[in-house]
C-alpha cells in the first residue's frame, strides 16, 4: 500500500514538473506574439490542406478504434462486432483525453458501453490496460525509429547531442525487441487472481506496434499539411517533435496535454514564423481535439438516451 502511494506521489509530482516547465516555456514561446498575425496566418491556409488535414484525422481515429478492437480479441471477447469495439473507443478516447481524467473517464465510458455485452468491471480494466499498452508501444516505437532517423529534430527539446538522442532511441527498441521475444509464446500475464491481464503474445506486439504507428502517423501528418512550405519544416521534424509532445502531453494529464503539448511543438519546431506555427497549432487543436470532443459526448449522449427510452418500452408497465 505505501509503496502504491509512493508511485502515485512520484506520478503526481513528475506530472506538475511537466505541466510548470512547459507553462514557462509556452509564456516564453508567446511573448511578443501578435493575434492578428496569428488569425490572418489561418485564413491563409489552403482548403485543400484543410480537406487534407480532416482526412489524415479521420484515419487516426479510424485507427484508434482497433485499439478496442484488438483488446477485446486478447481478452476473448472477439465475439463482439466491431461496431461495439468502435463505440467504445471513440466515445471513450476524444472524452477522457479531453478532461484529462483519462483512466477514470475512458473506464466509466466503456464501461456505460461494454455492459450490456457482458463485459464488467474487470474486463474493463484488463482492455484499457491492453489499449493503453498499445498507445505506449506505438508511441515508443515510432519516436524511436523517428529519432534514429533525424536525432537532431529532438535536440531542441531535451537539449541532448544528436548522437545521445540516437543512441537512446536505439536502446529504446532494443527493448521493445526484448519485450517481444519475452512475449513471444503468450503465456505472460501481469498481476494475480481475478484482477491478472493476459500480456499479448509477440505476434500480437508486432500488430499492436503497427496500430500504434498507423495511429501516430495520420495524427502528425494532419498537422504536417496544415504547415506552409515557407516554414521549411521537414516531415521527420513533425513526426518525432509531434511524438514528444504527444507523450509529455499525456504525462502531463492536462486536458488534452494543454499547454505541453503546445509549448513541445513551439520549441520543436520554433522558426522566426511563429504566428503561422500557432496558427497551424490553433487549426489542428480544432480538427483533432474539439471536434471529435463534441462529436464523441453527441453520441455517448445519444446512445444514452436511446438505451434509457428503449428500457422505458421494456419496462412492466405500473398499471
Amino acid at each position: 500500500m505505501r509503496h502504491r502511494l509512493t508511485l502515485r506521489l512520484a506520478g503526481l509530482v513528475v506530472s506538475l514538473v511537466i505541466a510548470v516547465v512547459a507553462f514557462l516555456a509556452l509564456g516564453k514561446a508567446l511573448k511578443g506574439v501578435d493575434p492578428d498575425k496569428v488569425f490572418a496566418a489561418m485564413r491563409l491556409v489552403e482548403p485543400q490542406a484543410i480537406a487534407l488535414s480532416l482526412v489524415f484525422v479521420a484515419i487516426s481515429y479510424a485507427s484508434l478504434t482497433l485499439y478496442d478492437w484488438l483488446a477485446l480479441k486478447m481478452i476473448g471477447r472477439g465475439d463482439l462486432p466491431y461496431r461495439v469495439a468502435a463505440l467504445a473507443n471513440f466515445t471513450s478516447y476524444p472524452i477522457a483525453h479531453g478532461t484529462g481524467a483519462v483512466l477514470l473517464v475512458s473506464s466509466a465510458v466503456r464501461y456505460r458501453i461494454y455492459a450490456p455485452y457482458g463485459i464488467g468491471p474487470g474486463d474493463v480494466v484488463r482492455i484499457c490496460f491492453l489499449t493503453g499498452l498499445t498507445f505506449w508501444l506505438g508511441n515508443l516505437t515510432a519516436l524511436a525509429l523517428s529519432t534514429i532517423h533525424a536525432p537532431g529534430a529532438i535536440s531542441r527539446i531535451d537539449q541532448l547531442s544528436p548522437d545521445i538522442n540516437r543512441a537512446i532511441a536505439i536502446v529504446i527498441v532494443l527493448a521493445i525487441i526484448g519485450y517481444v521475444l519475452w512475449t513471444w509464446n503468450g503465456s505472460r500475464r501481469i498481476g494475480g487472481g481475478h484482477w491478472s491481464v493476459p500480456v499479448p503474445s509477440g505476434r500480437n506486439v508486432f500488430l499492436q506496434i503497427g496500430i500504434g504507428l498507423v495511429d501516430l502517423g495520420a495524427a502528425a501528418l494532419s498537422m504536417y499539411v496544415l504547415i506552409p512550405e515557407t516554414m521549411n519544416v521537414s516531415l521527420e521534424q513533425v513526426v518525432v517533435v509531434f511524438i514528444a509532445a504527444t507523450l509529455l502531453g499525456f504525462a502531463s494529464h492536462a486536458p488534452a496535454g494543454i499547454g505541453v503539448f503546445d509549448a513541445t511543438i513551439l520549441i520543436g519546431l520554433g522558426t522566426e514564423h511563429t504566428e503561422q506555427l500557432l496558427a497551424v497549432l490553433l487549426l489542428f487543436r480544432l480538427f483533432y481535439h474539439l471536434i471529435p470532443f463534441v462529436l464523441s459526448l453527441a453520441l455517448f449522449g445519444g446512445v444514452e438516451a436511446y438505451r434509457n427510452v428503449k428500457r422505458r418500452r421494456l419496462a412492466p408497465s405500473g398499471w
